[in-house]
């Protein structure tokens, strides 16, 4: 699987997730894609809904005020949070600029069309669709890289969701999650990335990773994850729900680094290194003459 170049499975692939974390700034979404880049992620996602289609005109007329929303109604919160296609048009060009993947996650049918249009290298399928089987077709059908996140569901959902996407389009990463924003350590459930690796040993598979922390991507890679999405923010004291269990930058290029590092000392093997040989020899016995022989 290659994305932009990049081939995926080899080394750890980092995935910033800004969601909703820009509170519908342009220019700060841009800076998010250009510190994510600083950091060493290799991609950045939004999330696209076409608001009027997805929600039911009770709930987006619901009323919505609380200390993280962008308006009145629900409706209107999340229209405040989305841009639009020229706004788009400009992250992608800055990401190109940047040489960072820039991509999001398509949640119906409009949204598909609007990010084709656009011309995105890839697509994400939220773990809310994980049932969504027309959706999924529809998005496999774009012949894009999918990847595709597995929080509430069964074995039997991901193998149905597996049986719709892989005949279609084999590029397809199937990604642990647990859809609690943050996820405890008891719920991340990432003995369930082995299990992947005996029922669908022909994909690749990831973490989605809702922890408050960096702790566990490290552990999943161990476990042969080799995508990784983690949310991200340039501060936990903006306003929005995601912030608090985001990664900020010096955490995100922490988390990159130790991916590289679990990487370089997964090897097989076992003999004298040359990194060892003066310590040893300092530290080693040897047989020698206690008299005059």
């Amino acid at each position: 699987m290659i994305i932009d170049g990049i081939e995926l499975g080899k080394e750890a692939y980092v995935i910033a997730e800004i969601g909703s974390n820009h509170g519908g700034n342009l220019e700060r979404c841009k800076e998010m894609f250009k510190v994510a880049k600083e950091c060493g992620a290799q991609a950045v996602k939004l999330q696209k809904r076409d608001n009027k289609t997805l929600f039911t005109p009770k709930l987006y007329n619901q009323p919505y005020i609380n200390e993280n929303s962008y308006g009145d109604t629900y409706g209107a919160h999340r229209e405040a949070l989305e841009f639009d296609f020229e706004q788009y048009k400009e992250l992608k060009a800055y990401a190109k600029e940047l040489n960072i993947t820039f991509f999001a996650t398509a949640f119906d049918f409009p949204s598909v069309d609007f990010l084709e249009k656009l011309g995105v290298p890839c697509y994400k399928i939220a773990s809310g669709d994980l049932l969504n089987t027309p959706l999924q077709r529809y998005i496999a059908q774009t012949k894009k890289p999918v990847f595709l996140s597995t929080g509430g569901g069964t074995f039997d959902d991901i193998s149905r969701a597996y049986d719709t996407i892989y005949p279609i389009n084999k590029d397809l990463v199937l990604m642990q999650c647990t859809a609690s924003y943050p996820c405890s350590p008891e719920n991340m459930y990432l003995g369930v990335l082995t299990q992947f690796s005996h029922r669908y040993f022909n994909v690749l598979y990831g973490l989605s990773d809702h922890y408050a922390g960096k702790l566990m991507s490290p552990i999943a890679y161990v476990l042969g994850a080799r995508v990784f999405e983690k949310h991200f923010t340039l501060s936990h004291t903006w306003k929005g729900t995601d912030q608090a269990f985001s990664l900020e930058p010096e955490a995100l290029g922490k988390l990159v680094r130790d991916l590289k590092h679990v990487q370089l000392a997964m090897k097989e093997g076992k003999f004298l290194l040359d990194c060892e040989k003066k310590p040893l020899y300092k530290m080693g016995k040897k047989l020698v003459f206690a008299r005059d022989m």
